[in-house]
């Protein structure tokens, strides 16, 4: 039944300057349950929180994958997604690690 659920993957803001990111089948009620301080033990010590990016998918196992793939993601490249950055979100995505890099030339 819940796979068939429209799902959305979001980003918070939080008053620290921290992001926190997650998915729900209710994207307001969730920014509301995380404002009261019911949302998550990470931000309900970190009030109040801000909506600043979110994903719409046809299933709420799509936003879940698309949460768990932000969550890996450094800061930087968060910005970059909040911001719509795409240059600086391709940069940051491009593989730098030395194995990978070598083959790349």
């Amino acid at each position: 039944m819940f796979l068939n659920m429209k799902g959305y993957v979001y980003i918070l803001r939080c008053y620290d300057d921290r992001l926190y990111t997650g998915s729900t089948i209710h994207l307001q009620r969730r920014i509301e349950e995380h404002q009261s301080g019911n949302g998550s033990n990470f931000t309900k010590c970190r009030l109040p929180v801000t909506l600043v990016y979110f994903e719409e998918y046809n299933r709420i196992d799509q936003a879940f994958k698309r949460e768990k793939q932000i969550q890996r993601w450094s800061r930087g490249k968060k910005e970059a997604l909040i911001q719509g950055n795409e240059e600086e979100l391709h940069k940051l995505a491009t593989c730098l690690n030395l194995t990978h890099y070598k083959f790349k030339k």
